[in-house]
């Protein structure tokens, strides 16, 4: 049995282990299983992924993100996961307050608070935008959008947020053959006036309904503005009760000018050790 030192951090529900992986801590044939391992909840720590801080591959970076799902997979990278890496980043070292980190998706630069309660990350560039496809799911047409901003998403608007059969609904828009073979996740976007919205996503690689999640965040505000007329800042309510906060410019050509801003709270669970029996 192996005693492995992780911190366990919240982004606005997101929930992640962090693991300083600088110096070979864990081997690449061991990161899959650990996320296996790990994340199942009651049974094990419980968390949506695990988030390794690895040596950068360039000059030009300070250190890599990694990120391995519940199911072992790993993602590109993740919006509220990259706030948490930041914060963690600074608190052993391997960054400072700005930061530039490397990721599977392409650069981000980030920055975390002075207190460790929040960080704000600017993802990748929007791309492999559509707007308004009637597409058939469970029997019924749904007019989605999709945008990948870092990892690809869908987004429904719907009447009550909290009326959507998010798993069922969410796995057959995740599986649906327009979106393979990696899949998508699913946001239900709920408009609540004020350049404001409030969604619950399916994502991907946890294969349920998370807290929050914040590219689909950043994506469901970016097609709020471009179909709806809302104004950026747009804040986003998500299912943990917490908001964050997305900025960028619109383009109405149907792109935005710039990459988004997500900002929001980050919170240190604990620090501890993961006794992995393997």
């Amino acid at each position: 049995m192996r005693a492995l030192p992780v911190v366990k951090m919240s982004g606005t529900g997101n929930d992640f282990l962090m693991i300083d992986n600088r110096r070979g801590l864990l081997a690449e044939s061991e990161l899959a299983d650990l996320a296996r391992a790990a994340c199942p909840r009651r049974i094990s720590a419980g968390a949506d992924g695990i988030i390794l801080v690895e040596p950068a591959r360039s000059a030009s970076h300070e250190y890599r993100m990694r990120i391995f799902n519940a199911d072992g997979s790993e993602a590109e990278m993740c919006g509220n996961g990259s706030r948490c890496c930041a914060v963690f980043a600074r608190q052993v070292g391997a960054a400072g307050a700005r930061q530039v980190i490397e990721t599977l998706a392409g650069t981000l630069h980030a920055e975390a608070a002075d207190d460790g309660r929040s960080a704000k990350v600017q993802l990748s560039p929007p791309d492999r935008m559509v707007l308004r496809e009637d597409v058939p799911v469970l029997g019924q047409r749904l007019r989605l959008h999709s945008l990948n901003t870092g990892v690809p998403h869908a987004m429904l608007f719907v009447e009550d947020a909290a009326a959507v059969d998010v798993r069922a609904l969410g796995a057959a828009i995740r599986h649906h053959d327009l979106f393979k073979p990696k899949g998508t996740n699913a946001n239900f976007v709920q408009l609540l006036g004020g350049n404001a919205i409030r969604i619950r996503t399916y994502e991907r690689g946890v294969e349920d309904e998370t807290l929050a999640c914040g590219t689909g965040a950043c994506a469901s505000a970016i097609v709020t503005a471009l179909v709806h007329g809302y104004t950026p800042p747009i804040r986003v309510h998500v299912a943990s009760g917490d908001v964050l906060t997305i900025h960028f410019d619109p383009d109405r050509t149907g792109k935005t000018s710039s990459r988004p801003y997500l900002e929001g709270a980050v919170k240190t669970v604990y620090r501890g050790e993961f006794f992995w029996d393997r």
